[in-house]
């Protein structure tokens, strides 16, 4: 999870900005204009549900994690499950049940990152958001200041799941935001 941040420096001139920018539509308009031109040449992989290396990866939603690229993962090799921080929360381990035991993944990959927005907050938040909204969410916000811990304590949430049948391949790591490289947790540190 990333917090509100400007452009990067650099970005690609003309790029449309939150309310679509230069060409006037939506970013939406935008994405579903990409779409009809994805459709234009798609064609069908003829591919199975089941995830070719029976991986499943949970990992951050950060917009800096390309985790196809950084993994060298093709169409089809894994389940990817994100969320804000890559935690390992009950809807975390819903996806990872159906993905072991209705689609025949065996292995688990954590993936946190550097700079995680989480980081820099609090269940403050939710609090915060009671006083906005007149209601407070169900949900956690599941902030941390130590992502090495973190990853720990998602390690643990998968290899202690009654729900999951397969959870002696579970391994995390956190990925480094400015170099690109995955750095491995030891689960007992």
């Amino acid at each position: 999870m990333t917090t509100s941040a400007p452009p990067p420096a650099g970005s690609a001139a003309g790029a449309p900005g939150p309310s679509g920018g230069p060409s006037g539509g939506s970013v939406t308009d935008r994405l579903v204009e990409a779409n009809r031109r994805y459709a234009a040449g798609f064609r069908d992989p003829g591919m199975d549900a089941r995830p070719v290396l029976r991986v499943a990866v949970v990992a951050c939603m950060d917009a800096r994690l390309d985790l196809h690229a950084a993994l060298g993962l093709e169409l089809g090799d894994c389940h990817t499950i994100r969320n804000a921080g890559g935690v390992v929360t009950d809807d975390a381990i819903r996806s990872l049940t159906i993905s072991q035991r209705a689609l025949g993944t065996r292995s688990v990959i954590l993936i946190h990152h550097t700079g995680c927005g989480l980081e820099s907050l609090t269940e403050d938040f939710r609090h915060e958001l009671e006083d906005e909204v007149g209601q407070r969410p169900p949900w956690a916000v599941e902030a941390f200041r130590d992502v090495d811990q973190d990853v720990r304590q998602s390690m643990q949430r998968v290899r202690t799941s009654p729900f999951l049948p397969h959870r002696d391949d579970v391994r995390g790591f956190v990925f480094d935001v400015h170099t690109g490289l995955l750095r491995e947790i030891d689960p007992d540190s």
